[in-house]
């Protein structure tokens, strides 16, 4: 299997920390993170980062993205047998940032990329193929062949899918040859957000397992195909409650251990359960936690943790989205219809489903002063509007703020994952810079460039400035 055995420190297999001590370490560990936020803010501005010339910026706390990587792969590591593979695999869509990529697998996770794009984004970052999960409903030919050649980890969506690989799979894999699994829609339900959940009963993603015949052919398509060594589900991520996410978890491993029964040997040797951990936009506190995601998975699926089976993990939003920050300084100030409102330079191209779905979306908004100072005073209902030329461009509505004023900073906290890191080019607004940083022990901040800002020279070349005749 190409997972890594990770071995307990100290041989146990209890995974239930204190409920008490846990919920403490979660309220420590967002004051601290708020901490660093506001020393970042304030350097922001002394070290110029984000002036009249450069009123955008977006930051990645590297030190929060080490501790949620940590809280993964402890969680996991406290409740599986001893000597079980696991690997923890970064949904690259999530923060598809090589750097993001390089500081995730220094500490000691993978990527799960589900493009030619992303895989190009692992690679680059140095992760080794054999660290590497491949997922998409639509992967082409070219792209089956490529994983296979290299070596990376591949998930099957479909019956089409198979069919195509068994012209491309030796009946007897060499070893080091791709893993290779079948992705199955478990038809467990719907969370709150149906654009995100993909167990209903019509996702495209997978074989439906509760379809007629289809649990049947699946059993029958393993032990027609011996190099079909892992199963994987993904019921949905935000929006998914953590009881419909360990459903989905059982119904998988009740289907491996249904193969492997007709097999007559432990055909199927690895699980990938997908990631899922849904995040908490409303406060600093990062909850749902991993251990609390263990705890449900070890009640629904208590065989799970037996050793029985290897494991990958494919969690991505829980890990980087609350480390990430947007920082705009408010351009211009109005009312309108008696409803102020700041005018900035954050918007959709950077929080894009909060700007189409603000209900589903909603995202804090904190209000600092030109210094970088928080900013305090008496409040006011104040719409926080982005650069983008239609009306609904808006971070919040109606938000109660201390009255901001032109040079003033919005800081948009939660924004680590699927919005500043894969920019949203709507009125060809440029990508601003992402830096990366981490407080010394002093109090001092440092930045590292994760991220160039996009030149204007750059998007009339990427618009066909090169063939301006090309349509005449």
């Amino acid at each position: 299997m190409a997972v890594d055995a990770h071995v307990h420190a100290d041989g146990g297999t209890d995974g239930g920390a204190d409920g008490g001590a846990d919920e403490g370490a979660a309220e420590a560990a967002a004051e601290a993170a708020a901490g660093r936020r506001d020393l970042a803010v304030r350097a922001v501005v002394e070290q110029g980062l984000i002036d009249e010339d450069t009123p955008l910026v977006c930051l990645l706390d590297t030190a929060g993205i080490r501790a949620s990587a940590a809280a993964l792969t402890g969680a996991f590591a406290a409740a599986l047998a001893p000597g079980t593979p696991v690997l923890h695999a970064f949904a690259v869509k999530a923060a598809p940032l090589v750097p993001v990529l390089r500081l995730l697998a220094d500490a000691g996770l993978g990527c799960e990329v589900a493009s030619p794009g992303e895989l190009a984004l692992a690679l680059a970052a140095g992760v080794a193929p054999a660290r590497i999960v491949l997922d998409s409903p639509a992967k082409t030919a070219a792209e089956l062949r490529e994983a296979l050649a290299l070596g990376v980890a591949l998930n099957a969506d479909n019956r089409q899918e198979l069919e195509r690989l068994d012209a491309l799979v030796p009946s007897a894999p060499a070893p080091g040859a791709s893993p290779i699994g079948v992705r199955i829609n478990p038809q467990t339900g719907a969370g709150s957000i149906d654009a995100l959940s993909t167990a209903t009963a019509t996702s495209k993603f997978g074989i439906a397992l509760r379809d007629p015949g289809a649990r049947e052919w699946l059993v029958r398509a393993y032990l027609d195909r011996p190099w079909l060594t892992r199963l994987h589900t993904h019921s949905g991520s935000q929006g998914v409650p953590l009881a419909l996410i360990a459903e989905g978890v059982r119904e998988l491993y009740e289907l491996a251990e249904e193969i492997n029964a007709a097999a007559g040997r432990r055909q199927v040797d690895t699980l990938d359960i997908g990631g899922g951990l849904p995040v908490n936009f409303t406060s600093d506190t990062a909850t749902p936690t991993y251990a609390e995601y263990v705890s449900a998975l070890r009640s629904a699926v208590p065989g799970l943790f037996s050793g029985a089976y290897g494991l990958v993990t494919e969690f991505g939003r829980s890990l980087t989205a609350k480390h990430g920050l947007v920082v705009s300084r408010v351009e211009y100030t109005k009312s309108s219809g008696g409803r102020a409102i700041a005018l900035t330079h954050a918007g959709v191209q950077l929080a894009t489903r909060t700007v189409y779905a603000p209900a589903a979306w909603p995202l804090r908004i904190l209000p600092y002063d030109a210094r970088g100072a928080p900013l305090t005073g008496p409040v006011a209902a104040q719409d926080i509007a982005g650069p983008a030329c239609f009306a609904g461009d808006l971070l919040a509505a109606a938000r109660e703020l201390p009255l901001l004023s032109p040079g003033d900073l919005i800081v948009v906290p939660d924004t680590g994952a699927y919005a500043f890191t894969a920019h949203y080019g709507y009125n060809s607004l440029p990508r601003p810079a992402v830096h990366g940083f981490a407080v010394g022990a002093a109090g001092e901040v440092r930045f590292a460039l994760a991220r160039a800002g996009q030149p204007l020279a750059a998007i009339p070349a990427e618009a066909g400035a090169t063939t301006p005749d090309a349509l005449l």
